[in-house]
């Protein structure tokens, strides 16, 4: 398959292209716009490929979309660019309405018109699967069962509502027009090449720095984790496999509360990188919630699991030693982003 994939210099994005290179014979063109969360360091193995392409495009700049399709010709496309981070959305929401609502309109309307040029055979096989956030489902009590497919939105958040709306507009497409699009929603991911302003690399990188590990309130609010390798191959079996007007909720089945994540990247470094001045939990630093957290986000990956043929491999605790791991032998990439790029935001806390 020829894929077109947006946000390819992202976490979630740069892990797809990474398999990608190393388990598919796929050919990938990689359209990202280089915002401040992008890293090309991300895919230099597949740099030097000859299957995989880069253009610097925006999605938001339609006459660049209709070009591309035009000369790459692509058979799908994997949409992964995304203004993601929950509390920049709050302090400004502007961006996300532009990148994920206006961008998804975009870049659907481009692959609309490209699609129909295809003849009848090929406009049957193409895919354009949209990448998404199970945050659109709103949040769950602690009684209340784990999202699935079926579960009505509700998002909470300027990102979230923003993700929704994109959500809506591709199944739109499918609806109106024909266009061949389905949706992934998927639970926190984690991994190495994690943005550091995420909570999983922030207070990793605090704790091997001694700084202060910020915990919003008492810790209490429950995500379910992903490790961004089992996603990606997880998402390289919808493209391949995904049918038309359907959406796979991608899960791992391993919720944890915040502050058991931020104890178990403790426990890891006091293993691994142990500190004289103690245990790395004495760096726990609880402070005031942010607005409009989210309780609870879980899901249920059963529907999933059955029909792409996927099922997590890592449990929390093998990825989550990889992932610290990783962010100890990778110091300098994560220092440069620190020291250069990064100026910080909301540094209280970590969005999940």
């Amino acid at each position: 398959m020829r894929i077109l994939l947006t946000g390819g210099y992202g976490f979630i994005g740069s892990a797809v292209t990474r398999f990608l290179m190393r388990n598919t014979a796929h050919v990938v063109l990689n359209v990202d716009c280089m915002t401040y969360a992008a890293s090309p360091e991300t895919v230099e193995d597949a740099s030097s490929n000859e299957r995989y392409h880069f253009t610097q495009t925006n999605i938001l700049e339609s006459a660049s979309l209709n070009r591309l399709f035009e000369t790459f010709r692509p058979d799908a496309v994997m949409h992964l660019a995304a203004e993601s981070h929950v509390d920049r959305s709050i302090d400004g929401p502007g961006a996300f309405i532009q990148t994920n609502i206006v961008g998804t309109y975009t870049l659907l309307e481009a692959a609309r018109k490209y699609w129909l040029t295809l003849d009848r055979s090929d406009r049957k096989a193409f895919r354009f699967h949209h990448i998404s956030t199970d945050e659109v489902f709103g949040a769950l009590a602690p009684q209340d069962p784990p999202f699935t497919e079926t579960t009505p939105y509700d998002p909470r958040s300027p990102y979230s509502a923003s993700k929704a709306a994109s959500d809506h507009l591709v199944r739109a497409w499918y609806h109106t027009y024909g266009l061949p699009t389905f949706v992934t929603n998927t639970t926190n991911n984690y991994g190495p090449w994690h943005f550091p302003e995420k909570l999983i690399p922030l207070i990793t990188l605090n704790a091997i720095e001694g700084q202060k590990l910020p915990v919003y309130g008492q810790g209490t609010n429950v995500r379910d984790w992903l490790f961004v390798e089992d996603h990606a191959r997880a998402l390289v079996k919808a493209v391949e496999c995904g049918v038309p007007g359907q959406t796979y909720a991608i899960g791992a089945r391993q919720p944890r509360t915040n502050l058991e994540v931020v104890q178990a990247i403790c426990h890891v470094l006091d293993e691994l990188a142990p500190n004289a001045a103690g245990p790395h939990e004495r760096l726990i630093d609880f402070v005031t919630d942010r607005p409009g957290h989210d309780f609870r986000y879980e899901i249920d990956p059963s529907h999933a699991e059955q029909a792409l043929g996927w099922k997590a491999d890592y449990t929390f605790e093998t990825g989550i030693r990889h992932t610290v791991q990783w962010y100890l032998q990778n110091k300098s990439w994560w220092q440069a982003i620190r020291a250069n790029r990064y100026t910080g935001h909301r540094m209280g806390a970590a969005a999940e």
